[in-house]
């Protein structure tokens, strides 16, 4: 399933689009203001944003500068009255993928979404999350509020251990084996312990990052 945001500030279109792009297995959330698109993007990448140029605070260049900032990645598309037209197409300059003028037909604005992400391919699966909490696998990189956070490789690989796990629980002794085992470095479980009081702390004690206790570790979402 194809995970878009749409940034639309008129619930009329915004429920036309919607509805129409969910029947075709899409899951659509839609943001009212770009306020509100930065704060669902710090929670959660998603596959494709749809962002319409004129918003109540302001222009899309802003978020869609911002975006790029952050997740160089991820497909943009423009959505725009004609007379916007000039300063979107003149090089890309804001960063987008593609542009589409309104009133555009929901057939159209579907084949172009297709075309995108044949191209790009799904970007967000590069990027693991939870609450503030953000891991880049391509760049080796993890953010967390956007701020970036230099680890350790144990940690690294402690948490994209957790990560890729998040929502259940993990023992102990899965991730020894994981971590380090595996990469034929073999230690006991005060390494394990020491290395996630590190990780901790340099992640500023987030409270996603859960001890289960006599078994082991998990990543949930709180926020």
């Amino acid at each position: 399933m194809v995970d878009l945001y749409y940034i639309e500030d008129d619930p009329g279109v915004a429920w036309i689009v919607k509805e129409y792009l969910e029947q075709k297995n899409f899951k659509v959330t839609v943001c009212e203001t770009l306020a509100q698109a930065g704060q669902a993007l710090k929670e959660h990448v998603p596959t494709l944003v749809l962002l319409d140029w004129n918003m109540p605070d302001g222009h899309g260049d802003s978020l869609c500068r911002w975006i790029r900032r952050n997740w160089k990645e991820l497909p943009i598309i423009f959505l725009t009255v004609r007379g916007d037209c000039a300063d979107i197409v003149s090089g890309f300059g804001y960063g987008a993928d593609d542009y589409i003028v309104k009133p555009f037909e929901l057939e159209v604005l579907y084949s172009r979404i297709l075309a995108l992400l044949r191209r790009t391919g799904n970007v967000a699966e590069q990027y693991l999350s939870c609450d503030r909490i953000r891991m880049d696998l391509n760049r080796h990189t993890v953010s967390c509020d956007l701020e970036e956070i230099p680890l350790s490789e144990a940690e690294y690989q402690l948490l994209l251990c957790l990560m890729q796990n998040k929502g259940k629980t993990v023992t102990r002794e899965r991730i020894l084996e994981q971590v380090w085992d595996a990469n034929g470095n073999y230690v006991n479980n005060n390494t394990l312990t020491v290395t996630m009081k590190r990780l901790r702390d340099r992640l500023h004690q987030p409270e996603c990052l859960k001890t289960v206790r006599s078994v082991g570790y998990r990543m949930e979402d709180t926020l």
